[in-house]
């Protein structure tokens, strides 16, 4: 299960409680979380503290989700837009060659208030794409969304071969707050047909519906039926539409759609063209990946949620049900912590590859206290390569010194960081680092475990 969501929080700081927004007592929980946020709050100070530390949206999101063991994957950040993604902890060394990138459009391309961000990610093997877009505003700009929304497309590239741009991708989302609003009906007939929850009423004269008719990429995305009501522009703490003088008419301005990769067809060969037989090789390799392991998707749940009245929007989310075939089954490099660990004796970390992958001096193993919110989330760290001790062609051992190890203790997990997908591609099962008998003996040991340590480490393992 997948669980998005988009919000146009119009600067203001998150609310207490994201319990509503995230679902987190329904009977089923999501498997990855995908978050587009716009207009986060990019003052000149705000910003220089978020770029050192985590902004006050993803600090409460990550410590949210983490005692529910969900770790954050990726983010990116262009001024007030900023994108997330959350995994359960079971998924994670099987999302691989994460890469993210941002395109401005606003002031002509070189202001990023307007703009994308993007996730781009396998997932068990499938490519996925997450695009968080901020469009121009008001009534007239519809031709100028739809110009920025192919700008965007156009641009957006990626360091991938399989996928190397938004549209190769297997299964693109594309959401956030694009704009579009309710053209020609008059106020009056748009907050009748909200009253009455007539909302289909609306639809025709909804400018992306109205664009999807004209522009041939935008037919290419689905959307799950416009069943709430309009989600801009409210008072703020109300839900109330706009009674400034303004007045401004009520639109589905938070939108999320989808894309699914159709099966490519197989053109014609030219028998005369060497490069004609190539790419028909090439299709046909790639039609047999979309017959072998397919990847089928399900919308069970578009809405809004009016309950949070922080800002001029509401948010919207979205649930979807994927089905796919895996095309990994086991984590790339198997880990485990070798005897008894604590801060008294330097430790060994035991781990094998099991099968070839770009390894790097640059990768590196963390120590993870149970519940960490994020990959940089960790306690410490060895560098793959340096602190080898010992191998062979099936097992290595890397050192940890005793010196980086908590005197606290604790149960941890430990983490194979790949610096080429600049993603963890294995994770050890929990183990317990004890206590510092040397710091406790010298009365160097605190009288007990931080709170919130032990409050992540219970709920951890409920």
């Amino acid at each position: 299960m997948l669980h998005m969501v988009t919000w146009n929080v119009a600067t203001a700081d998150p609310p207490d409680d994201v319990s509503s927004l995230l679902h987190l007592n329904s009977p089923l929980s999501p498997d990855i979380y995908a978050i587009g946020l716009q207009e986060v709050y990019s003052g000149p100070l705000r910003f220089l503290s978020d770029s050192v530390f985590d902004d006050p949206w993803s600090h409460l999101l990550m410590s949210t989700l983490a005692p529910r063991k969900y770790v954050k994957i990726s983010s990116i950040r262009m001024q007030g837009l900023l994108l997330l993604f959350f995994s359960k902890l079971e998924h994670v060394p099987f999302i691989r060659d994460i890469r993210t990138t941002y395109t401005r459009t606003g002031l002509f391309g070189y202001w990023g208030n307007k703009g994308a961000v993007s996730v781009h990610l396998s997932f068990y093997g499938h490519m996925l794409c997450f695009l968080n877009c901020h469009l121009s505003a008001h009534m007239n700009y519809a031709t100028a969304r739809v110009n920025e929304f192919e700008y965007i497309m156009d641009t957006q590239t990626f360091e991938c071969k399989q996928a190397p741009s938004v549209l190769d991708h297997r299964l693109v989302f594309w959401f956030g707050d694009l704009n579009f609003r309710i053209q020609d009906h008059g106020m009056h007939f748009v907050r009748s047909c909200i009253n009455s929850q007539m909302y289909n009423l609306l639809w025709r004269n909804d400018q992306l519906m109205m664009m999807k008719q004209k522009v041939e990429a935008l037919q290419e995305f689905e959307e799950g039926p416009l069943d709430f009501q309009p989600t801009y522009k409210f008072d703020l703490n109300s839900d109330t539409y706009d009674s400034s003088g303004k007045k401004r008419k009520p639109a589905w301005t938070d939108r999320i759609l989808w894309r699914l990769h159709p099966k490519p067809a197989i053109p014609p060969v030219n028998e005369d063209s060497n490069n004609g037989v190539k790419m028909t090789s090439a299709l046909m390799k790639q039609i047999e990946e979309f017959t072998e392991y397919p990847l089928k998707i399900k919308q069970e749940l578009y809405t809004s949620h009016m309950e949070y009245g922080i800002s001029d929007h509401k948010p919207v989310i979205a649930l979807f049900s994927l089905e796919l075939r895996k095309m990994q089954d086991n984590p790339l490099v198997c880990l485990q912590a070798l005897g008894d660990w604590s801060a008294d004796i330097d430790s060994i970390v035991l781990y094998s590859p099991q099968q070839p992958f770009p390894s790097s001096s640059w990768d590196w193993i963390g120590l993870y206290k149970v519940g960490f919110t994020s990959v940089s989330d960790y306690i410490t760290y060895t560098w793959v390569k340096d602190n080898e001790v010992a191998f062979n062609d099936e097992h290595m051992q890397v050192f940890i010194s005793k010196e980086e190890i908590p005197v606290r203790g604790g149960d941890c997990v430990l983490c194979y960081y790949s610096s080429t997908l600049q993603c963890i591609v294995g994770i050890s099962e929990p183990f317990k680092v004890h206590e510092s008998k040397v710091a406790l003996e010298e009365g160097l040991m605190p009288e007990k475990l931080n709170g919130l340590d032990q409050i992540v480490a219970d709920e951890f393992w409920k």
